[in-house]
């Protein structure tokens, strides 16, 4: 029986090399691997459905999926980030602290952004910030149009501007973003980072909360899946092998170029358990249930599904084997 052939569209993660490269094989399925950075991946499968498969922000899979997109997800979750080290404050505006964001002007990419929605619910869960006192300006056009919630202050970047020369200009008191924006990356004394000990801040919030926040998830278009249901496991099961394999590698610090591998490795299994990366419900449930509850409380979506709705079901089940 011939392989089916799809398109699968993703970042080019270590994670995720082993099957981009083909070491990671799908049971009775041919990849068409399309690598590409995350806003043209994301744009082109929310707007037009372009990929059979593809990696897209979670996020957007809540808004596309309560606005009845055509696909679904599946438990594989390539990419996760703590976001703390992504709060950019003027330095020169009075934010010392996280409550000091009250009241005051902040930048976005999008709303509907990953980033942006697990800092904002972090900031209001943990630190003491008002979400409902802040003006937020975003620089881009929603992938998926949607209403926001009333009380939220949404304003839009004039053309011609963005966050960062908003922020540098004092137009903006603080911004996040989803990558490090150009004045952080060229050090300018009029920008700081709202956390300057990132790395305390986001494993102590680990420590506490236990949550190491997904960025995106994995997506299949509905008509594959209806079509041909078998493709759910096989592709949960090639990015668990790619996964499987990128930790082996990592295993020899010959393979990394980092003085301290090891000591690096040690370190984050220490914080983070030795698979910080599962690709699972169960293991992710109280993450996924945050994540729900911030996107229903800044309106991104109308109804607050129950985790387990989120997933294609045959995706979710546990492959019976003999002893």
């Amino acid at each position: 029986m011939a392989a089916l052939k799809l398109s699968l569209a993703c970042g080019a993660y270590d994670l995720l090399v082993p099957l981009i490269e083909g070491k990671a094989p799908a049971p009775g399925i041919e990849f068409n691997v399309l690598t590409m950075a995350s806003p043209e991946r994301h744009g082109r499968m929310l707007r037009h459905r372009e990929f059979d498969v593809c990696e897209l922000s979670l996020v957007a899979y809540l808004v596309a999926r309560d606005n009845a997109k055509a696909f679904t997800a599946i438990p594989v979750f390539p990419h996760r980030r703590f976001r703390h080290g992504y709060v950019v404050k003027r330095t020169d505006c009075g934010v010392e602290q996280p409550a000091d964001l009250n009241g005051k002007r902040v930048g976005l990419d999008t709303l509907q952004n990953s980033a942006g929605l697990w800092m904002r619910g972090i900031l209001q869960d943990h630190y003491g910030v008002d979400l409902k006192t802040i003006e937020w300006w975003c620089q881009e056009e929603e992938d998926v149009p949607f209403q926001p919630a009333a009380w939220m202050r949404v304003r839009r970047v004039p053309k011609g501007k963005d966050i960062d020369r908003m922020l540098l200009e004092g137009e903006l008191e603080a911004a996040i973003y989803p990558e490090t924006l150009p004045s952080v990356r060229a050090r300018s004394p009029k920008v700081g980072l709202l956390f300057p000990d990132t790395k305390k801040a986001e494993s102590d919030y680990y420590r506490r909360i236990g949550i190491f926040p997904i960025m995106h998830a994995v997506v299949i278009r509905d008509e594959i899946l209806k079509e041909h249901p078998w493709v759910a496991i096989s592709t949960v099961r090639a990015f668990q092998k790619a996964k499987d394999l990128c930790y082996e590698r990592m295993r020899d610090p010959r393979n990394l170029a980092l003085a301290w591998a090891r000591e690096a490795i040690e370190e984050q299994q220490a914080i983070l358990g030795k698979d910080p990366w599962p690709y699972n419900l169960e293991d992710n449930r109280r993450a996924l249930e945050a994540v729900v509850r911030y996107a229903f409380d800044q309106g991104m979506i109308r109804t607050k599904p129950e985790v387990e709705e989120l997933f294609f079901p045959p995706s979710l089940q546990e492959v019976q084997r003999y002893l």
